[in-house]
This record gives structure tokens, C-alpha cells and sequence, in this order.
């Protein structure tokens, strides 16, 4: 009875929210009638229409765009009964446990996740379509009895086993986790939601997490309480995997221009060869809850799993969760075509994929170095060979004192974090953890999934910070990081050695002496065809000592590496994309509407959408971004999105690199305002709307972009 009474305390506070919502449009109609009856007649019928429109129309208005729902569509494989008749069972079962409807339909998608979302009417008043996500990694890695208890537990937070009123609770506690972190900040409407919110999100905590708490106890009814507790563990260890691989091992292959032909095979490589990083997540404490996150920490969790059911011997042998899925390979053929589109990336096997991300990378790097050296000698410096003939003259070393002991008159990138290698686990601002949905439907306190990042992969890309394959820990090419600060002389030697090594090891892997022996537990090792040691450093530390450069010939010439060996050349190399940081939509751009997206290198300002299709924009830029943008801000699949090719011109996409600004600011005057100068003498400036949005992390991406290029000019 007691649980009777907090469920309808918490679906009448919620029901309360929406009756604020509206109630404060209709107190500023009543003053607005009020002013005008005060008028006199003739008076009152010339300000009529233009006072309501700016008071009570602008109100209204704001109140519609807070509460109005979103639901962006997933990206996943439907699966019938007909397609996975045992899946289905276990979900029907797992909703007679829960004492709740079978949902209407079931997706399999990328994330590692089971999520079960909801189309409600009248912002959560009202139930509606149900429909169940599960990630296909949990049909590779999990057991039966453990995707048991995660769909049971999410099919259990509508049980109506804590009062009639329940399910409404639930559903009104995810409408406004989703709606109030999305009211902007300049909206009429917002102080008085937002403080209701708050005083509601601190009345429904109780109750909250005793939803939660019951839902556990249904998952440890229904599959037992060895595996509901194991979910506790396992799903935000998954998460931390794969995030992990996603920014280590698929990233840089997927910036290159490239896509493995098995992902969710590869996934599950790194989860055999990394099972005891896996034991190291699963022991760890997660991350403290967000603020609209309803779930009690997880020692309270499994304290009451254990105070409540019986263990039991543990099982000889599970079942795997995919025998429910009569063709689990095809699915994952299926579901990467949907999430990884291809987008105009070359389809390679793993192994290929990993040497065309590493030579990508050194390629950059090179092309980089050598583009620094060519403009202090003078001279154009295209590969290993001049380089060596530079150092055979005594120029080199003079040369890299000029360019790895000044500092650069600009910086081409923005926002690189000293150590931007990410961690298993570790998630950064804005990006999406285990428990959202990947129909964008969020629980409590969660990101929609249904969004992917700005510049992501469609399941997760890294973004500017992360470090890809040969890249140096900074981030930055062997150049750029020796142009970021003044160096000793020992240090430019060093660095003068590491690029001869690196031009080397590319002469070695175009001249076809030696290959990459990769591994999917440490680093990648370079050796010989025939897979003995292949060293290209010491002949690299001769070479740099004018006095052995000979020597350092000689060797080579015995290893067969020719340093003439050239490869693809940069018009014949897959165009790289390079990493989207974040993006905003209805922006005016010196007074222009713009959709606006930071990538690592610059800005690209892409034409905007008239107000009436303020919607369609943002899922215009997502596109975009998720696409690719290349190096020269060209959209890298302009047909999808009806994007423009060239940089410039009326009605055109424009790029503003980061080396063509002079200096930056930022202000807050009611709205914010950014402003670069630029070097050719004229500005750029940045204002929003009343209608700005952002991709997930954008309005903090800018905000980095014009604090770095204000601290660095």
C-alpha cells in the first residue's frame, strides 16, 4: 500500500510538471489581457497582436519545443519471431515475469546494451509502442542466463508490482530526464521548469531507486541471482571495452579512409586477448551516477540481490546467449551494414585494415615533417633519399635546429590533450555509456544513443585527444610536436633520428621488405617479410651523424630497403577524413544562418535550413559529420546529404582552418558570441539563435576551439 502511494505521488508530481509547463503560458495570456483591457479601446487594438506574440506567442512557443519528444531512429536490425523464435520466448517470458506486455518489437544493434524504449503520448502521460534494443555483443560474449536477467530487468521498470501508478512514474521520470537537459539556457520557459524539475528529481529519488531495486529482484527471479548480479558488472565493463576498441583499434582505420570487414568479429578478438583487463573493469567501482540517473550504487545493488536469493552451486555449463539466433554471423553482417555504413570506405580484412591505418598515420606524419623541412631548406624534400643527402652535407642538423627549436608561427590543430590515449572504461564530455538506448529513448540521466557523436563512427569514433596508430603521445605529427615548444639539442638529435626511422620504415613497407606483425594485445612490431627482426633504427641513428651516413647506405642496402621506394602518392592514397570534435546547428554566422562544425583542424560552415526545417538540419549535420570531413573541409560523401563539394562560394560549404586565424574571443551578452580575426585581415563572428542546437558536445567543442586558438595567438 505504501509503494501504492509514493508510485502516485511520483506520477502526480510529474503530471504536475506538465501542468506548470502550461499554466505559466496561461497566467502570461491573463496578464497580457489584463494590460489590455487597462487600455484605452483604440489603444489596446493596435498593441493587441504584438504584445501577445512577444509575451504569451514567445512563451508558448518555448513551452512546445521543451516538451516536445525525440526520437531519433535507431540504427539496428529488426528481428521477428519468425527470425529468432527462441529470442523470442525469452522475452515473452521475461515479461509474464515482470507482469508487463511483451514489447511490439525487437532490435538488434551495435552498442552493448539492452534497452527497451517507449513512444508515449502526451510527453509520458499515456503509454504507447514498446519496443526492445539488445546489442550484439551481448548475443557474442554473454550467457543465456545473464541476457535472462538484463531484459527482464528492463522490461520490469513498467512492472505495476509497486503500485497501478508505476509504470506512468517510470515513464514521466525518462520524459524529463530527456526533457530538461535540453531546454536552452536563454529559453522564457526554462527557470520555472528546470526549478520544478529540480525539487521533483529530489522527491522521486526514494521511490526511484526502490523502481530499480525491483527490477533487480525480478531479473534474480527470473534468471537467478548468480547472473543478475554478474549484469551489474559485466555491462559497464562491456561499455569500457568497447569504447576501448573502438578508439584503439577502429578509429584509426575508420579516420584512414577504411573499414574492417568483420567488426563485431574483431570486438570480439579483443575481448579473448584482453580477458583479464575485462576481470580488472568487472572489479572496478563505476562512475558515480548522473543527475537524472536513478540507479543506486551498485554495492547497495548487489547487497540486496544477495540478502534476497540464493546463489546456488555455480552452473557446469551455460548456454550462449547467440544459440537463440539460428544465423548470428548474418545478423552481424546485417547490423554492420546499418551502423558502419561504408560511406565510401575501402572494405578490408583486419589485418589489412590495421597496416593501412599505420601507414595512413605515418604517411601524415611524414608528408608533415617533410612539408617543415622543404620550407626552411628551400628546397622541396620528398623522401628518405634527400633527407640522407641533407645529412651527408652537415645541413640537416642545422635545418632541424630552425624547425624543431622555433615555435610555430601557427598551430594546426585545436584541442589535443597532452595524453589523449583512452582507456578502457573512461568515457569523455558528451559521449555515451552502457545504459543508454540505442533508440535514442533514454532511461534517467542518460545521453540519447540514437545520436551518434559528432565525427564519430555510427557505434562510437574517437575523437580529437584520442591517439591513433603511430601517433606520438601528444597527439601530433613529429613536426608539430617539435614545433610546439623549445627543445635541447640532444632532444632535436632524437627527434631528427625518429624521423629518419619512420621514413625508413616506410621505405621498408612500400619497397616490400617489410610487413607489420600486429597484435591484438600490445603493439604492432615491424619486421621483415620472413617475420624475423627488422631494424631500421640503427641505420636511422647512423644516418643522423653525418660522418656515418655512408655506413648507414650500406646497411640499408644490405636489408634490400630502397630508399627510392616510394608509396601511392598523396592524390592516389584513400582520402583521410579527419575527426569531427562537435557541431552546432542555427547559428548566424556573420549574420547569416549556419550549421557549423569543428573538426580538428578548422571550422566548416556548412549553408543553414530555413526555421521551418530547424529538425531536418541537425540530422543534416550529423550525417555529415558521422560521414566524414576531409582535410580540406570537403564533406568526404557529398551525395548522401546533398552537401556542397567545393569550400567555397554563394550558397557553399566554407572551411576556415585553424592556421587562417589571427586571434579569437568569446562573450555572453544575453546571447554568446564568438569572434576570430582572421589573417587576411577580416573576421569571423558567431552568434546564436533562438533555435541553436548541438550534436552532442558541440557547444563545449567551439567554446575549446576558440579558448585554444585565444591562449595560443
Amino acid at each position: 500500500m505504501r509503494d501504492g502511494k509514493r508510485a502516485a505521488f511520483s506520477a502526480a508530481t510529474f503530471a504536475g510538471f506538465l501542468l506548470v509547463a502550461w499554466l505559466q503560458v496561461v497566467v502570461a495570456l491573463l496578464i497580457v489581457a489584463a494590460v489590455l483591457i487597462a487600455l484605452p479601446g483604440s489603444a489596446a487594438i493596435r498593441v493587441a497582436f504584438p504584445l501577445v506574440i512577444a509575451t504569451a506567442g514567445l512563451l508558448w512557443w518555448a513551452t512546445v519545443r521543451a516538451l516536445r519528444p525525440r526520437r531519433p531512429a535507431p540504427a539496428g536490425v529488426p528481428v521477428t519471431r519468425a527470425d529468432a523464435p527462441a529470442l523470442w520466448q525469452l522475452v515473452d517470458a521475461a515479461a509474464a515475469a515482470a507482469g508487463v506486455r511483451p514489447p511490439a518489437g525487437l532490435t538488434v544493434v551495435a552498442g552493448a546494451a539492452v534497452a527497451l524504449t517507449e513512444r508515449v503520448r502526451l510527453t509520458g502521460l499515456l503509454g504507447g509502442r514498446r519496443e526492445l534494443f539488445i546489442g550484439l555483443p551481448l548475443l557474442l560474449a554473454w550467457d543465456e542466463p545473464r541476457l535472462r536477467a538484463a531484459v527482464a530487468h528492463e522490461l520490469a521498470h513498467g512492472t505495476p508490482r509497486l503500485g497501478r501508478f508505476a509504470p506512468m512514474a517510470y515513464r514521466g521520470r525518462v520524459a524529463l530526464a530527456r526533457i530538461v537537459p535540453r531546454i536552452p539556457r536563454r529559453s522564457p520557459a526554462g527557470p520555472i521548469l528546470r526549478a520544478y524539475a529540480a525539487w521533483y528529481r529530489r522527491r522521486d529519488a526514494p521511490f526511484a531507486a526502490e523502481q530499480e531495486l525491483a527490477a533487480d529482484r525480478v531479473a534474480a527471479e527470473f534468471a537467478g541471482g548468480r547472473a543478475a548480479t554478474e549484469v551489474l558488472r559485466d555491462v559497464p565493463a562491456l561499455d569500457g571495452m568497447q569504447q576501448l576498441f573502438h578508439a584503439e583499434y577502429l578509429s584509426p582505420g575508420w579516420q584512414a579512409g577504411h573499414v574492417p570487414e568483420d567488426v563485431f568479429g574483431g570486438f570480439l578478438r579483443v575481448l579473448a586477448a584482453r580477458a583479464d583487463e575485462m576481470a580488472l573493469l568487472r572489479a572496478r567501482e563505476p562512475e558515480p551516477p548522473g543527475e537524472w540517473d536513478p540507479h543506486p550504487p551498485l554495492a547497495d545493488r548487489v547487497a540486496a540481490l544477495i540478502a534476497l536469493t540464493d546463489q546456488g552451486p555455480e552452473p557446469v555449463e551455460r548456454p550462449a546467449a547467440g544459440d537463440l539466433v539460428p544465423d548470428l554471423p548474418g545478423l552481424g553482417r546485417a547490423l554492420q551494414a546499418v551502423a558502419f555504413p561504408p560511406a565510401g570506405r575501402t572494405l578490408l580484412s583486419w589485418g589489412e585494415f590495421f597496416d593501412a591505418a599505420r601507414i595512413a598515420e605515418m604517411e601524415r606524419e611524414a608528408d608533415a615533417s617533410l612539408r617543415a623541412i622543404s620550407w626552411v631548406a628551400g628546397t622541396p624534400v620528398t623522401g628518405p633519399a634527400d633527407v640522407l643527402d641533407l645529412a651527408a652535407d652537415g645541413r640537416l642538423r642545422k635545418i632541424a635546429e630552425t624547425v624543431f627549436g622555433s615555435r610555430p608561427a601557427v598551430e594546426t590543430r585545436a584541442g589535443r590533450t597532452p595524453a589523449g590515449e583512452t582507456r578502457a572504461g573512461q568515457t569523455r564530455a558528451g559521449e555515451t555509456r552502457a545504459e543508454e538506448t540505442p533508440a535514442g529513448e533514454t532511461r534517467a540521466g542518460q545521453t540519447p544513443a540514437g545520436e551518434t557523436r559528432a565525427g564519430q563512427t555510427p557505434a562510437g569514433e574517437t575523437r580529437a585527444g584520442q591517439r591513433g596508430a603511430g601517433e606520438t603521445p601528444a597527439g601530433q605529427t613529429l613536426a608539430e610536436e617539435a614545433l610546439a615548444e623549445e627543445t635541447p639539442a640532444e632532444e632535436t638529435a632524437a627527434r631528427v633520428t625518429d624521423l629518419i626511422a619512420l621514413l625508413l620504415a616506410l621505405a621498408a613497407l612500400h619497397g616490400g621488405v617489410g610487413r607489420w606483425r600486429h597484435s591484438w594485445t600490445g603493439t604492432a612490431e615491424l619486421v621483415a617479410i620472413d617475420g624475423s627482426h627488422l631494424d631500421v633504427v640503427g641505420p636511422a641513428e647512423l644516418a643522423a651523424d653525418p660522418a656515418t651516413v655512408g655506413e648507414a647506405r650500406e646497411r640499408l642496402a644490405a636489408l634490400g630497403i630502397d630508399l627510392a621506394a616510394a608509396g601511392p602518392s598523396a592524390a592516389g592514397r584513400p582520402t583521410a577524413r579527419v575527426p569531427v570534435i562537435g557541431g552546432v546547428v542555427n547559428v548566424l554566422v556573420d549574420g547569416v544562418r549556419t550549421d557549423l562544425l569543428v573538426v580538428e583542424t578548422g571550422l566548416v560552415l556548412v549553408p543553414g535550413l530555413p526555421r521551418s526545417r530547424a529538425g531536418e538540419a541537425k540530422r543534416r549535420l550529423n550525417r555529415l559529420a558521422t560521414d566524414g570531413i576531409l582535410a580540406d573541409g570537403r564533406a568526404a560523401r557529398p551525395q548522401a546529404d546533398q552537401a556542397p563539394t567545393t569550400p567555397q562560394g554563394p550558397g557553399e560549404s566554407r572551411f576556415v582552418p585553424f592556421t587562417d586565424v589571427a586571434g579569437a574571443s568569446a562573450s555572453r551578452n544575453g546571447r554568446r558570441f564568438w569572434e576570430m580575426n582572421l589573417r587576411d585581415g577580416g573576421t569571423l563572428s558567431v552568434r546564436t539563435a533562438l533555435d541553436s542546437d548541438e550534436l552532442p558536445g558541440g557547444w563545449t567543442a567551439l567554446d575549446d576551439a576558440v579558448s585554444f586558438l585565444t591562449s595560443t595567438r
